[in-house]
């Protein structure tokens, strides 16, 4: 049984399809996945368009910066990427994937304390 495993996870990645991951490396691969395609206009600071929209938008009331956020449900990350908002466009799967957006969801969701 272990032979066949190896051998669906090997036929897995030879297509292109993510192996199973744990939610540590999920995390993980969120945060590269933020840097990559978020940081650019979500990080915090004044440089970064989708941190000065979004302090406008809430005026104190949440954060601006994502990472600073602790109310980002993952439906609402997914949405929000696959669909784009306002100023900010969408991203098809063919820039992130579903595994990748699941892995940035998991990265922006609350975390328990």
């Amino acid at each position: 049984m272990i032979g066949r495993s190896v051998g669906f996870a090997s036929l897995a990645i030879a297509l292109g399809c993510s192996a199973p991951v744990d939610a540590q490396d999920s995390v993980a691969r969120g945060n590269e996945v933020f840097q990559n395609w978020c940081a650019p206009c979500h990080a915090p600071g004044a440089r970064h368009p989708g941190t000065q929209a979004l302090e406008s938008l809430y005026k104190g009331a949440k954060p601006a910066a994502l990472e600073q956020r602790t109310d980002l449900l993952p439906e609402l990350t997914r949405a929000f990427v696959r669909t784009g908002v306002s100023v900010m466009p969408p991203f098809r799967k063919t820039e992130i994937s579903d595994a990748d957006l699941a892995a940035l969801a998991a990265y922006l969701a609350p975390k328990r304390q």
